[in-house]
């Protein structure tokens, strides 16, 4: 089923339909710099890699994990970024699950425009999928309920996160 629309995400209307400036500062970049003219949802990071919760979530818990080095393929990983990555992945798995508990994940990297990749810094996207996602809204007005406010996300997340580590 498609959706054709999206409710309760906050300015989603205005994130579509943003022209967007490629040339000006990269949104990660400045999530990562903790710049105060965005939103920040990070929700872990070191001098490697981090975390943070999407802001326009395709379901709760919704992560996304990027290297701190602006790049825009995964071929341009070094290989401590990539250790650490698959880490930090296996970590965020195990939040999900202690404080989600999806029946299952989508991961995987947008790369390129045509892929849909609307953020030229790489990132995995971590989506919880969970049984019986599709509810009497989604089937009759083809609209997807967010059911979890990204703060709340980032909240619960951050928490779950406080104590850990990488060993590089």
């Amino acid at each position: 089923m498609t959706f054709k629309k999206q409710l309760f995400i906050p300015n989603k209307r205005d994130y579509i339909t943003a022209t967007r400036n490629h040339d000006g500062p990269c949104i990660i970049c400045s999530i990562i710099a903790e710049a105060p003219e965005v939103t920040n949802l990070l929700v872990w990071k070191n001098s490697i890699v981090a975390a943070c919760a999407n802001l326009y979530p395709y379901n709760a818990g919704h992560l996304l994990l990027f290297p701190i080095r602006h790049i825009h393929d995964p071929r341009q990983l070094q290989i401590n970024e990539s250790s650490q990555l698959q880490t930090l992945l296996n970590k965020a798995l195990d939040v999900l699950d202690q404080n989600y508990q999806p029946a299952g994940y989508n991961l995987g990297y947008n790369v390129g425009k045509a892929s849909g990749a609307s953020i030229p810094h790489l990132h995995q996207h971590v989506v919880p999928r969970y049984s019986r996602e599709l509810g009497f809204v989604d089937i009759t007005a083809g609209a997807k309920i967010i059911i979890e406010d990204p703060m709340v996300t980032l909240e619960k997340l951050k928490t779950a996160f406080k104590d850990f580590t990488i060993n590089p």
